[in-house]
């Protein structure tokens, strides 16, 4: 089963193994799907975080092994947004005032 994670907010728990691979958690509030990438792919989410005041990452894989608390996604691959506030739907008026 493919699926896709969005996150907003930076990893807090960030794990560096052996080659510079990078391993997080995210908890979807359900379960803990535990995520593994390389240097490479982890640094399209340092750079959301230095370049963006806003920010979302799409985080797209495949349903791997359970574990303990969730699953393990397998192949992730990383893609990430600047995201722009919502502009104001409200009109503008235009006060005029005569001089007179």
């Amino acid at each position: 089963m493919e699926l896709t994670l969005k996150i907003n907010e930076f990893p807090t728990d960030v794990r560096t193994f052996e080659n510079g691979w990078k391993q997080f958690d995210i908890d979807t509030g359900e379960q803990i799907v535990t995520v593994t990438v390389k240097a490479k792919m982890f640094k399209k989410l340092e750079q959301a975080q230095e370049n963006y005041p806003q920010w979302v990452a799409a985080i797209a894989g495949k349903m791997g092994e359970k574990t303990d608390k969730g699953f393990v996604l397998n192949e992730p691959n990383i893609q990430t947004f600047e995201r722009k506030p919502k502009e104001s739907k409200e009109p503008t008026t235009n006060v005029a005032s005569a001089a007179g």
